[in-house]
């Protein structure tokens, strides 16, 4: 009895992810209605907190999809409870991500379980354990698009709509980080399986620095822009315009004052 009361617990929702949720709702609602005195308040707690919960659906994916393939040990870690301080970075999961959003509006991968991969046979396995949680991006991107391109805008308010359509750019710039075939990053666990045991020797030890590398890369001019120019189009193709994407962004930052025009567009 005491293991199965121990298995329940290891799976059952943890406290702290359904308060972020809770405040997700809370602070939707609160930029929906205008409730707030300040909008912009509402919307950075809203569009912080709908992140978090993004990034532990991001990690649980991953979870979920390793205690299918074969890895018993998920449980055990407290990784399919979706409490993001059970992860083995919180910092790099969590926090960064976090601060990337505030200081530059751009989605840092997290990433943070610890797969014991020997207890997984088959290299499509392990490709989709490392493919599930930028799908999980992808998927959330789908859901905050989904009124833009199905042209559902009737009667949702302007600053909810600002709010969600920065909230896909931080989706969809997760969900192409994360799938860059990079070491350390999960595009390059997808392509992994499939490489031969002297490239993935030579390749390990720059798992590390795979973030930092593509950060650095982005940080090139000419590649930033064709990166953003990339996400643009993207979000163009899903309806979502320049203005909202600006607009949602210098709402969110709302301790550099109002927009003025931000606060007359339609």
């Amino acid at each position: 009895m005491t293991t199965a009361a121990s298995r329940r617990s290891d799976r059952r929702i943890s406290p702290v992810f359904v308060g972020i949720v809770a405040v997700t709702a809370v602070t939707g609602w609160a930029a929906w209605t205008g409730f707030a005195a300040q909008p912009g308040i509402a919307v950075f707690l809203f569009v912080t907190a709908a992140w978090i919960v993004s990034l532990c659906l991001h990690e649980y994916a991953h979870a979920r999809t390793a205690l299918h393939s074969g890895d018993i040990s998920i449980g055990a870690k407290g990784y399919l409870t979706l409490n993001p301080l059970k992860y083995t970075h919180a910092l790099l999961s969590i926090v960064l991500p976090v601060i990337f959003v505030i200081m530059g509006g751009i989605g840092l991968p997290g990433g943070a379980v610890f797969i014991e991969r020997q207890r997984i046979q088959g290299r499509w396995k392990h490709s989709l354990i490392s493919a599930a949680g930028p799908l999980t991006n992808v998927l959330f991107a789908a859901v905050c698009t989904a009124p833009f391109w199905l042209h559902a805008l009737d009667g949702v308010p302007r600053d909810f709509q600002y709010a969600l359509a920065f909230l896909a750019l931080l989706q969809v710039t997760a969900a192409i980080l994360n799938f860059l075939p990079m070491p350390g990053l999960d595009g390059y666990g997808v392509i992994e399986p499939w490489l031969s045991y002297n490239i993935r020797r030579q390749v390990e030890p720059f798992a590390p620095f795979g973030l930092l590398a593509v950060f650095a890369i982005l940080w090139i001019p000419s590649v930033n822009g064709v990166f953003f120019d990339a996400i643009d189009s993207i979000l163009n193709g899903l309806g979502i315009d320049d203005i909202h994407r600006y607009c949602g962004q210098e709402l969110y930052r709302f301790w550099q004052g109002s927009n003025e025009f931000c606060s007359v567009s339609p």
